[in-house]
């Protein structure tokens, strides 16, 4: 039988049955109210539990066995070992041994390096994953091959849905640089330090079994803890959780392009002629190339107007740190560290604070610290005429991205998306996105390097800089000049199937990606 869909507000038709499971449509920013109360996980009992505390266990086998692994379970992990992870993949090469089949995996987000469970969703010993997804495996879910059909949500998102019981965890298994016997854990220390593990804390929170794997087993207690050991079942030591050289990169990298230099320095530009970037400003920066030059140009703007930013949310990259270190900036607020020097300055600095994004994003809780952000730096893959953000797809269809907290920094009062006019020779610019991820009322200035188009809706913005001399252009001026560089685009061809819906914040569903006409 056929799965009923409807038009949801933003005009998408989305279906009303997901996975079996019932659906609401998206309403509108801010329309959708909960009702209800917070999951719970089963109540628990300290006589099953070793009066000693050591909750050590042999092997991530046994552990999951001691668990009750079985067909159709949710399992989640978290990325914070990014491209190094090797405990993930692990999961359901011990579960495919065990012929236990039809698992959902629930990661916060999947590197390359996770590409080795195509061959378990081939083999059907993972019916689905509920998170992102790219390259190789996102071609094999945009090509229709995976069984179930994928939910990608933001990581403010992902809490919602774990806390709302929209997802129900069976097993969480988190990797851990640093544990103790009892299952206290954190993300400094040992030689697969990660900086913070705080993806991990709503897992371990909410799921109904939690199994932590560390490399570096340290004596009770592991502080300061992000995982509480009363909310572990077993813990597992391994040789190794993670590549060191891929959790984190030494040398995160300015971009060298000149074009991308440009849109830095316009941004930077920007944000000081319009009055945004002031004493006392809280901001968010990414760690692309084009975002770390864009926090090189404001640490000096704050320098030499003699100002300090109260506090910086990360995501952190050694700019941010040295903003910190050299007195421009008063916190760093951290939900997952970038390089080196962050895992380093987390260990040494009482102001650079483990934030997890349970405090930071979850649109189901009395307030978002990212409402309160004045600078919010963000990328898109495409925007339209409309102002509407994509970054999941590109303009072939193919799912290459996750959202990450994307979404939830929507919510800021400043959002900047810096982006190239076109990538490829494919403009960036649309007149209608491949896939919705984010409402234009929310995104507010596009800046480009031949130009700034600032949202119709910010006059207060357009009057702030009308006589500074920056480059302002309206977004359709922008994607006209793009095509007549590139071409109009194509668009790509796309079959009835639903291969993943995007859930927008607050859990309703704002977009689906169709299954690729090959």
């Amino acid at each position: 039988m056929a799965i009923k869909t409807v038009k949801n507000a933003a005009g998408r038709t989305v279906p009303l049955e997901i996975n079996g499971l019932p659906v609401i449509p998206y309403k509108g920013v801010g329309k959708h109210k909960p009702e209800g109360r917070k999951y719970g996980p089963p109540i628990p009992s300290c006589s099953d539990y070793p009066d000693d505390g050591n909750k050590v266990v042999a092997s991530l086998e046994e552990a999951l066995r001691k668990c009750g692994l079985k067909d159709g379970m949710t399992i989640s992990t978290h990325h914070h070992m990014r491209d190094g992870d090797l405990v993930s993949n692990k999961i359901f090469e011990l579960a495919s041994s065990m012929g236990v089949r039809d698992l959902v995996w629930l990661p916060s987000a999947s590197f390359p390096c996770n590409d080795p469970v195509i061959k378990y969703l081939a083999d059907g010993t993972i019916n689905r994953i509920e998170g992102s997804m790219n390259g190789p495996l996102g071609r094999f879910v945009s090509e229709g091959k995976m069984k179930g059909t994928a939910v990608l949500r933001s990581h403010g998102g992902r809490v919602q849905a774990i806390q709302d019981g929209e997802v129900k965890i069976d097993i969480a298994v988190l990797a851990a640089p640093s544990a103790d016997s009892f299952g206290n854990a954190k993300g400094t220390g040992g030689t697969s330090a990660c900086g913070v593990i705080g993806y991990g804390k709503t897992d371990s929170m909410y799921a109904d079994k939690v199994i932590v794997v560390t490399d570096n087993l340290i004596d009770l207690p592991c502080f300061p803890m992000e995982i509480e050991g009363n909310y572990v079942d077993y813990v597992v030591v391994v040789d190794k959780i993670g590549i060191p050289e891929k959790i984190v990169s030494g040398t995160t990298q300015i971009t060298k392009s000149p074009d991308r230099l440009l849109i830095a320095e316009l941004t930077a530009s920007f944000l000081e002629k319009s009055g945004i970037l002031k004493d006392g400003v809280l901001m968010q920066a990414g760690a692309g190339g084009t975002s770390l030059a864009i926090s090189v140009f404001l640490h000096e703007i704050l320098k030499k107007k003699g100002w300090k930013s109260k506090l910086g949310f990360g995501g952190s990259t050694k700019y941010m740190v040295k903003m910190l270190e050299e007195g421009q900036m008063g916190y760093i607020l951290d939900a997952q560290a970038f390089d080196l020097d962050s895992v380093s300055s987390i260990e040494r600095n009482p102001n650079h604070v483990p934030y997890p994004v349970f405090n930071a994003y979850n649109y189901h809780s009395k307030g978002n610290i990212t409402s309160m952000m004045d600078i919010m730096i963000l990328g898109a893959t495409e925007v339209d005429l409309n102002f509407n953000g994509n970054v999941v797809t590109h303009s072939d269809g193919y799912l290459l991205h996750g959202i990450g907290g994307w979404q939830n920094c929507l919510h800021a009062r400043n959002v900047i998306l810096p982006v190239p006019l076109f990538r490829d020779r494919i403009p960036v610019i649309v007149d209608e996105v491949t896939t919705l991820c984010g409402p234009g009322e929310l995104i507010d200035v596009i800046i480009t390097e031949r130009g700034i188009a600032i949202n119709p809706l910010r006059q207060d913005l357009i009057d702030s800089v009308k006589n500074s001399g920056l480059p302002l252009k309206t977004i359709r001026e922008l994607k006209d000049e793009a095509e007549k560089i590139c071409g109009k685009p194509q668009k790509p061809q796309f079959e009835e199937d639903i291969v993943a819906a995007i859930k927008w914040v607050d859990g309703t569903v704002i977009d689906v990606v169709r299954k690729i006409k090959t």
